[in-house]
């Protein structure tokens, strides 16, 4: 007897194996659009299998794919005459559809969506079906109609997705916004979608929907989600102080939102918005007793004021920090404000020797190994601003050591590349960029592969490295914040080497300097010149990007940057600007984005 069962068990599975291994070959075939071939093995299946549903549904499929109607209506027929289902009756006013018998497709449509009346836990496969066919005003209506018959449940989701892909973005909207009054937890997800939909053109139709029910919900619904969605569209728009009114709403209905408006500052400051950055950060100040959101306030707020100060303000500068320091003291906890004050004695009070001799004593406090490695890392900055390389390359290396393989230990290892790239030693900073092309920071690997490309397309210009020496020392210069050296000795470099291959990167360079000094006509003539006579190289795509963003936000020249962003498009669909190209042109133009 066991012998049988046994035998039994071995024959079940050989057939099941067998019969997989069919249908395998079978999609495969169907894949491929070689639906003859794929008949074969699913009419077989069919028949070994009569009453299997898959098996019936993909026939039925193959014969409407080879025009076989009366086939497909035949299998669909007998399904249903075995047992009534609403979605093999969709299935047969589609094949109908298909032969060109509207009249006979809309009678079954009609049926099918009157059955759920009385059935209505076939809501979603119904409409499922019907949305497999595309017939999405069908697969609406039994949405709709599942409103009605189960308000307890929630159709939003599945017709806000739908009247997406109708491009109906107003009624998306809306059902995006019922369905977040159903399952607010679901908050990040909605915006998410919305994100394909809004841009930083707060009149753009797709913003202005959203803003109109969002505001109607805040009148009639006065709840937290709201707020919230309306704060994120202003961030969408850069309208971070409207943001920041709908977050101080926000907070004064739940203290927990405070998070947020500490992110809101970081992404104003973050986005130069400084005004906003400011005022946000005094509202932290004024309004919690947290050591790091305070500290982290106070280092921000002397960050903005150091960026635009004139002499006189850098030393009132200095005393804040000094003030902080004696309020807040020196320990691991304020070791950020101590990393910001060390970074501004060096490079802007341009006391270096008082910025190590301040970040030495950091080191000494009790400190983790990943904290020191970012004091390490500033103290080997100031040493390259003072040009003691050597110093520098033994803090780097250092890191690089008792962090291995971290992203400060690859920054670590970038900027022995770049310290070495400095003293004029090329071909040890290229051996160690060639490391960092596969960085896990794809920031640091992208500024890898720049200068490795710089030095490798310049290196044998002349058996001197006159031209790549020269540039070097100008690209320290602008890290040193000599920037008015750094313009001189690259127009020297445009001079005596006009026509080198360096001369795009050198142009490219002045430019973005000429820039940081507002001396825009000069950076948009550098601009224009690169796309002129190195339209072919390296940096067009990245002339043609900043050029737009020039005219966008310097000169009021908006047709230009259209231009500029346009060519972009069209002409580098590799580059890294392609997506931020795409979303500005569209924005000038006026798109409806979605």
């Amino acid at each position: 007897m066991l012998k049988r069962i046994f035998l039994l068990l071995i024959i079940c599975c050989w057939y099941s194996g067998f019969s997989q291994t069919n249908e395998d070959q079978a999609e495969s075939y169907y894949i491929k659009g070689e639906f003859k071939k794929a008949l074969i093995i699913y009419e077989n299946l069919v028949k070994e299998s009569p009453y299997h549903y898959q098996y019936n549904l993909k026939l039925i499929d193959i014969y409407q794919q080879l025009e076989q109607f009366s086939d497909a209506r035949e299998i669909i027929i007998k399904i249903l005459s075995q047992r009534y289902n609403p979605m093999t009756v969709v299935v047969l006013g589609y094949n109908y559809q298909l032969e060109g018998n509207q009249l006979a497709a809309d009678k079954y449509y009609g049926q099918t969506i009157d059955f759920i009346d009385e059935n209505p836990n076939y809501i979603n496969s119904v409409a499922k079906r019907f949305e497999d066919y595309s017939l999405l005003d069908k697969a609406i209506e039994v949405y709709e109609k599942g409103k009605r018959l189960t308000p307890e449940k929630n159709y939003s989701l599945q017709l806000a997705r739908i009247y997406g892909d109708q491009g109906d973005v107003e009624l998306m909207f809306s059902n995006y916004i019922d369905f977040i009054a159903y399952s607010p937890d679901h908050i990040n997800s909605i915006k998410r979608a919305f994100s394909d939909f809004v841009s930083e053109d707060s009149s753009n139709d797709n913003n202005i929907y959203l803003r109109r029910q969002l505001l109607k919900k805040i009148q009639q619904q006065p709840k937290i989600y709201w707020y919230e969605m309306l704060s994120w569209l202003y961030v969408q728009e850069k309208a971070y102080k409207k943001s920041f009114i709908q977050e101080k709403a926000l907070y004064k209905r739940s203290q927990e939102s405070f998070y947020r408006i500490i992110e809101l500052a970081s992404i104003a400051h973050e986005d130069n918005d400084d005004e906003t950055a400011q005022t946000i950060y005094k509202f932290i100040l004024e309004s919690t007793q947290n050591l790091g959101a305070l500290l982290n306030a106070h280092k921000s707020l002397l960050e903005i004021e150091t960026n635009n100060a004139d002499d006189k303000m850098i030393l009132e500068i200095d005393k804040k920090y000094q003030s902080l320091f004696e309020e807040y003291g020196k320990s691991e906890r304020t070791l950020p404000l101590q990393l910001a004050y060390g970074k501004f004695l060096a490079f802007n009070l341009k006391d270096t020797e008082s910025a190590i001799k301040f970040l030495k004593k950091s080191l000494k406090l009790s400190i983790s190994k990943f904290q020191q490695a970012e004091v390490k890392l500033l103290l080997a900055d100031i040493l390259v601003l003072q040009e003691k390389f050597n110093e520098a390359l033994i803090y780097y290396s250092q890191i690089q050591v008792n962090l291995k393989n971290s992203p400060l230990a690859q920054e670590a290892r970038f900027k022995v590349a770049k310290t070495s790239y400095y003293k004029g030693d090329f071909d040890w900073a290229e051996s160690q960029l060639n490391i960092l092309k596969s960085s896990t920071s794809q920031l640091i690997a992208n500024d890898a592969l720049d200068l490795k490309l710089l030095i490798s397309d310049n290196k044998y210009e002349d058996s001197t490295q006159t031209a790549l020496k020269q540039y070097a020392k100008a690209d320290l210069f602008a890290f040193q914040n000599k920037t008015k050296e750094a313009i001189t000795l690259l127009s020297q470099i445009l001079k005596e080497h006009k026509g080198g291959s360096i001369t795009d990167q050198t142009l490219f360079q002045q430019a973005k300097l000429f820039e940081k000094t507002k001396q825009f006509d000069k950076a948009e003539s550098n601009y224009l010149e690169i796309i002129k006579d190195y339209g072919e190289g390296i940096l067009a795509d990245d002339a043609h990007y900043y050029l737009a963003e020039l005219y966008n936000t310097q000169l009021a020249n908006p047709e230009e940057a259209k231009e500029h962003y346009e060519r972009i498009l069209f002409d580098y669909q590799d580059s890294i600007y392609f997506i931020e190209a795409r979303r500005r042109f569209r924005a000038l133009r006026g798109d409806l984005l979605n």
